[in-house]
This record gives structure tokens, sequence and C-alpha cells, in this order.
């Protein structure tokens, strides 16, 4: 097998992987992501130990122990191009040998858990609530440039598409489900449950309308009334479906988690989304290191 490319997968001098200034021997098995680079020590405080830190441009990482477990923590940025970067960058430290450029035979599958904040798209799934992404459904068309067709849940596309009148010309919306394993882990009965919608910005891809008319004013208010077999539309965020797919299709095990700051449906936002963001933090490490 040839080797992969230095142009393809590039890597720092010092042999780090290029965007997150990474090597193998830096990230643990088990892996939180935020958006927000500022929320990495808002997690590792509560650390026995910290071993190592690093951070270039909006990727930091942190690695440290939680009573006894080894975890990495590292912000991502915002949107599917970011998750793009990390899903592949964190793949390759376990899964490339980066010496040999040659993929290993023996594939190593990590457990990423994303920690975000985001709007609720429902009336009775009010502020400082969780919501846990059963699905994540992609509205961004990144997971498109990849071969997909074995892990996307088709007749919910399908069902979705028809619900909205979706315009295919924006491209067609894919669903992927969480991973079984960390939903098991991680759920309770305070945790709401539903789709995830991943859009690919934040102002029009979302809806929202400040001085540019966007093509279709009244999405939101029919992905607020999709339902399929029960399960509904919770939220709207910009990175989840993107960790779904990209985690399936690359072997590792993903589930999305967000404190809820907004409700859409009725106009109210958090009085102190700091403490619903915290609260779900602890919820999230007390799980896994149970």
């Amino acid at each position: 097998m040839a080797s992969i490319q230095s142009s393809e997968l590039i890597l720092n001098p010092d042999g780090s992987v290029y965007h997150l200034n990474l090597k193998p021997e830096h990230i643990a098995r088990d892996i939180i992501f935020v958006g927000d680079q500022n929320r990495v020590e808002k997690i590792t405080q509560f650390f026995d130990t910290i071993e190592f830190s690093t951070q270039k441009r909006e990727f930091k990482t942190q690695t440290g122990t939680l009573k006894g477990k080894r975890i990495t923590v590292m912000s991502t940025g915002i949107g599917p191009d970011n998750i793009d970067i990390v899903m592949n960058e964190l793949d390759a430290l376990v899964n490339i040998d980066l010496e040999t450029r040659q993929p290993k035979e023996d594939l190593t599958s990590l457990n990423i858990i994303r920690i975000g904040t985001s709007g609720s798209l429902q009336s009775d799934i009010p502020v400082d609530s969780f919501v846990m992404s059963k699905y994540g459904l992609g509205l961004d068309n990144m997971l498109r440039s990849y071969l997909i067709d074995s892990i996307t849940e088709t007749a919910i596309e399908d069902a979705f598409i028809s619900h909205t009148n979706w315009d295919l010309k924006k491209g067609k919306p894919y669903v992927i489900a969480c991973s079984s394993v960390l939903e098991e882990l991680i759920e309770s009965d305070q945790i709401h449950k539903g789709f995830t919608g991943t859009a690919g910005g934040f102002y029009g891809p979302q809806g929202r309308v400040l001085r540019l008319n966007i093509q279709d004013e009244d999405l939101n208010a029919k992905m607020d009334s999709f339902d399929y077999n029960g399960t509904r539309m919770t939220n709207l965020e910009m990175e989840t479906a993107a960790i779904y797919g990209l985690g399936k299709l690359l072997g590792h095990e993903t589930l999305s988690l967000n404190a809820i700051i907004a409700n859409r449906a009725d106009g109210t936002f958090s009085a102190d989304p700091y403490k619903a963001v915290d609260e779900l933090i602890a919820y999230a490490l007390k799980k896994l290191t149970e």
C-alpha cells in the first residue's frame, strides 16, 4: 500500500498533526469536545491532574485524569468544517502510523462526547434543560463529500425532505444515529432526546433574518413540527451531525449533549446560561467516571 502523501496528511516539523498540534501520546481514548476554547478549563478544573496542554488557533487541548480515568478535552471551534478537521486529525493520531504514513492494521475506537449549548425548538424543552442528540440531522452538506449511504437513515431523510418541502438545490439533508453505547452510558430521565439539526451557518441557515432575505422563511416552523415515529426536532446547532457521521465512518463512538440556553419557540433566554453549562459538565463527568 502506498504511503499517504505529505500534502494529504500534513504534519508539523515536530511530527504533530497540522491543525491540532498533537502527537498520539497527547490524547486519551475518552475525549470531550467543546466549541469554545474558554470552556476547556471549565471542565479540566475538576481534574485531579493535567499532564498536557496546547493550543493552535481555536483548537485548545488539555489531557489529564479524573478519578483515575484519563480524559482529553478539546475545543473544536464552530461549524462542520472545523469538525472535518478535528475528527480526521484525531483519527490519524490513533489509526495512522505517522512515521510510515500507513493506516494501522489494528484500529482504535475513541469515545467522543460533545458538550455544547443550543437553542430549543420546542416550547416544552425549557431553558436550562439538557438535550441528548438521538440523531444528528445534517443540513450542511459537508458529510456528502464522503461515501455515507451505508450509515445514513434514508427513511428519516426522505420523511424530513417531504415534510419541509426541502429545496434540494441546498443539498440533501442526512441523518445519522448517535452511539448506542454512549447513549446507554449517559442517558437519564432528566435528559430530552430527539433530532438535533446541524446547520452550516448561524444566521440564514438557522432562519435568522437581519438584512438578508432567506430561501424559506417558514423552514424553522416546518422543522419544529417534524415528527418521525415519536421523535421530534429538539434543537439546532452547527456540529452534531458532522461528528456523528465522521465518527461512524471512522469507527468511533460519538454522542452530543447540549445545555439549552434559549428557547426559540417562546423567545426566552436562560437567566444564568453559565450555570446550565456547569451543571451539564458535572453530569457528564460523573457518568464518564462512575
